[in-house]
């Protein structure tokens, strides 16, 4: 995969970096080439049955080719609000897999939360870098280090499942979220679907949304779209053909919850299904 549009290389950094980390300490990624996703077997199901997710950290979309994505953070809540448990959790080499008994009406939200801190500082003369989590960040900068940079961040990792007639997703109000105007198991090519972005619930105007369809190992351009959200949050995005696509929008405040952080980078990632007409 090629390089996405370089505005968002910087924060890319960051998210990508939380996400290695979490999911395998030794590898160090390269932001230039790896995308983060859920992907699950049906998203459009008839009647209660199982479904089985992929999570994956990749070269090429949906196609598992570099790390598995940790579940730590995996949260399925389902159509009632109720959290619900995922079945039979296994990590392998190149992809995580859990499988989700989807036994009740309305729309299943499956998702993967991603919190954590890094920071930047000078030691002996040296720059050196560590992440890990709130918790941790006292016990691991040492007491000598110079010129401390704290950042927090907060990724959400998303995908939707719907059994028989989709149900209302409701916001969660922290972080950067995509609230659905039109249902994401409700897409069809050829039809423009709008979505709003918040951060902590307000209006996300100005973000960039980018917009990539699935299948990328097959074509020799990434064909990357890039969608600009209005003074409400809102975009309208047309999906030109059926398939899987990814969503990706990085945003950065200073509304930070980690006293020592002067700054917040937020990720949000989806994964959706555009059926044909």
């Amino acid at each position: 995969m090629q390089t996405l549009a370089s505005i968002l290389c910087g924060a890319r950094r960051s998210i990508v970096g939380l996400a290695t980390a979490a999911c395998c300490a030794s590898a160090a990624m390269s932001v230039q080439a790896h995308n983060l996703w859920l992907l699950p077997s049906s998203t459009v199901l008839s009647s209660p049955q199982w479904i089985t997710v992929d999570a994956a950290v990749s070269n090429d979309l949906f196609h598992f080719n570099y790390v598995p994505l940790a579940l730590d953070g995996l949260v399925v809540e389902a159509p009632d609000g109720q959290a619900a448990s995922p079945q039979n959790l296994l990590r392998g080499r190149l992809r995580s897999v859990f499988d989700l008994n989807l036994d009740s009406p309305g729309t299943w939200r499956i998702g993967v939360i991603n919190r954590g801190v890094f920071a930047s500082y000078r030691l002996d003369g040296e720059r050196k870098r560590w992440r890990g989590s709130a918790a941790e960040l006292e016990t691991g900068i040492p007491a000598a280090a110079t010129e401390l940079v704290v950042t927090e961040s907060l990724g959400r990792i998303e995908t939707f499942a719907t059994v028989g007639k989709p149900s209302s997703l409701q916001p969660k109000g922290e972080g950067l979220e995509m609230l659905p105007e039109t249902h994401p198991n409700d897409l069809f090519a050829g039809e423009p679907a709008r979505f709003r972005f918040t951060v902590d619930g307000e209006p996300a105007a100005g973000l960039q949304v980018t917009v990539v369809a699935g299948g990328t190992r097959y074509r020799d351009s990434l064909g990357d779209r890039s969608f600009v959200t209005d003074a409400q949050g809102r975009v309208e995005i047309g999906w030109p053909a059926p398939g899987l696509y990814w969503i990706e929008a990085i945003a950065e405040d200073k509304r930070t919850t980690v006293p020592r952080a002067s700054g917040r980078r937020l990720g949000y990632v989806a994964t959706l299904e555009v059926l044909p007409l």
